[in-house]
């Protein structure tokens, strides 16, 4: 099983690219997901966490991830010592960040990193801070957990019209741009 951790604040979307991402990958890929939340009555801007698990076979296992492959930080303000709770040896992260060696010190080697930076690509695109599809375009170019494709239509089945093509366009553009921080 494929395990991902998202970090976010109220308002990003955490929960909404968790779905999108699970939808990805079971109702265009073929795979079993789930993907929820884990978050009380915060509001705009407060910590959320959401999770997405994926699978070739059917998924009963619905609580929270312990040991995830993947963490998505969606706002590098949220990176704290905490985070690392959970990480596998192999684990990979991805933040949302413009200098990502001052977070080296964090995740312990052989983690790898991954950062773009998600906040100008939401900007440009969407013209709000809104970075759920971009991260989640950072996650197709660095794990083999669903295609380009599969995410696209995702969106055009949960989105708006009207707001579906910039997101599929953010996430293109987050999957050229992502790199590998080397350290």
């Amino acid at each position: 099983m494929i395990e991902i951790r998202w970090h976010g604040r109220g308002g990003q979307g955490g929960f909404t690219v968790s779905r999108l991402l699970g939808m990805a990958a079971s109702i265009f890929n073929g795979k079993h997901a789930i993907a929820f939340p884990a978050f009380g009555p915060e509001r705009r801007g407060a910590p959320v966490l959401a999770f997405t698990k994926i699978d070739d076979k059917k998924i009963d296992d619905r609580s929270e991830v312990e040991f995830c492959d993947y963490v998505v930080i969606m706002d590098e303000t949220l990176i704290n010592t905490s985070l690392t709770t959970g990480l596998k040896d192999d684990s990979v992260i991805i933040i949302n960040t413009q200098n990502p060696e001052k977070y080296s010190e964090f995740f312990p080697k052989p983690n790898r990193i991954f950062y773009l930076d998600a906040t100008q690509i939401a900007l440009q695109i969407l013209k709000r801070p809104i970075t759920n599809t971009t991260m989640l375009g950072a996650l197709v170019k660095v794990s083999d957990v669903t295609d380009l494709e599969a995410c696209y239509q995702s969106i055009d089945k949960e989105l708006s019209s009207g707001i579906a093509g910039k997101n599929k366009l953010a996430i293109e553009s987050a999957y050229n741009e992502v790199k590998e921080y080397q350290r």
